[in-house]
């Protein structure tokens, strides 16, 4: 009698985890790089809230960028961002660093998000809108800082020769 019990238990956690898979979400999660920065979004079906680490993309900070991290937004225009959630999570890097990361992790996701449950015409659309207005917001910038060598101050400066 006890291993019936096990067994129905055991059927039971199995139902429920059909259930969850039969309710799977309409998502994707892409990741956006400036330097040492990385903005990972999530972007999933929803009422078109766009959110940076919990707080909405109205507040962030500094406000002399805030319009580079809206511009994949004004490109495209709101109503095409109308039917998704992002949530964007953001570490590493500085202020400016940052908000680049920010910004092509909502374009490229916005670009997944339509190549993988739209439609291949939109998201060609989407991408070579964006594509003609800055590279950067689909295609990560490859320069890394140069690492320091001997015999000077910096990567490349050396220490003045002195003769005597």
């Amino acid at each position: 009698m006890g291993s019936n019990n096990f067994a129905s238990a055991r059927k039971g956690r199995h139902c429920i985890n059909m259930e969850t898979k039969a309710r799977k979400i309409d998502s994707v999660q892409v990741f956006g790089r400036k330097k040492t920065a990385v903005a990972v979004a999530y972007c999933k079906r929803g009422k078109g809230l766009i959110k940076v680490n919990g707080q909405p993309i109205e507040y962030v900070k500094p406000e002399g960028l805030r319009d580079k991290v809206l511009e994949p937004i004004y490109l495209l225009g709101y109503p095409r961002f109308k039917g998704v959630d992002i949530r964007v999570r953001v570490r590493g890097g500085g202020y400016t660093a940052q908000i680049y990361a920010i910004r092509q992790a909502i374009a490229k996701s916005i670009v997944a998000f339509n190549q993988k449950y739209v439609d291949e015409a939109t998201k060609t659309e989407i991408k070579d809108i964006l594509m003609s207005y800055d590279r950067s917001l689909l295609v990560a910038d490859p320069r890394r800082c140069e690492p320091k060598k001997f015999g000077g101050r910096s990567a490349r400066a050396r220490f003045q020769k002195s003769y005597r």
